[in-house]
């Protein structure tokens, strides 16, 4: 006996009933995985805003490498860190303005960095860049930092 006409052509209300259950899960995984995007956004934010806990001595070594390598490849600036504007007090205005005192508003890791440059790089003639590098929807986003030495 041939299948009948109904095992062949699926109900169309069945096929809308398990097309919605489709979309559903895939809206549920999509949920699932930018909610554990956010999460690792938010630990990673959390962990740049405190001391990265390196010594006096492992921060000028790493300076130092990073600088050389740059050097080696003819450059004479190097973006050394980027970070998000969450980071800073002021989420990154005082830095896009330009402001005085831009500095104040950094925390964690930035702040080290620029601290570093005060005592160790700037006495030696280099200088420090911190701008916003991208405006996500037109507004301020992350924010680079950029050793330079040349004229």
């Amino acid at each position: 006996m041939s299948p009948s006409i109904d095992d062949l052509i699926p109900n169309a209300l069945q096929i809308r009933k398990e097309a919605a259950l489709k979309e559903a899960e895939k809206a549920d995984e999509y949920a699932r995985l930018a909610a554990a995007a956010e999460a690792e956004k938010r630990a990673l934010i959390e962990r740049l805003s405190k001391p990265s806990g390196k010594s006096e001595e492992e921060k000028i070594q790493l300076a130092s490498t990073i600088i050389q390598r740059a050097v080696r490849n003819g450059m004479t600036e190097v973006q050394v860190y980027r970070f998000p504007n969450t980071l800073c007090t002021d989420k990154g205005r005082a830095i896009n303005q330009q402001e005085p005192g831009w500095e104040n508003t950094l925390t964690g890791i930035p702040k080290e960095i620029f601290q570093l440059w005060t005592d160790y790089l700037k006495p030696r003639g280099y200088r420090i860049s911190y701008q916003i590098i991208d405006f996500p929807g037109g507004i301020p986003g992350d924010i680079g930092v950029t050793i330079s030495w040349g004229d």
